[in-house]
């Protein structure tokens, strides 16, 4: 069954390295650390694309709902909830 499942990510533009993992700030939200400048949306496109491995989806299945221009997004993934909610706290669960 497809749902839609909403997450909220806090992204680190410039990073060393990409990276999926961790928790920051009150509420929680994921951290994604991308190698690609905060410009011309290159940060949001590896944001996407690390997203999807992370969760083993295509990057069509993600959608920016909220924070399209800041560090702190709310995005839409479409796939079986219970699985994508498993993967997330998983991924809130591992250290950045």
């Amino acid at each position: 069954m497809t749902d839609d499942f909403l997450i909220e990510i806090r992204v680190r533009p410039n990073a060393s390295r990409n990276k999926v993992g961790g928790v920051v700030g009150d509420p929680a939200r994921l951290i994604v650390a991308v190698q690609a400048p905060a410009v011309d949306g290159k940060a949001n496109a590896a944001v996407i694309k690390e997203l999807a491995k992370a969760f083993d989806l295509r990057p069509r299945d993600f959608t920016i709902v909220f924070g399209e221009l800041a560090r702190d997004k709310r995005l839409v993934i479409q796939g079986d909830s219970e699985q994508l909610q498993a993967r997330y706290t998983e991924l809130k669960g591992s250290l950045y």
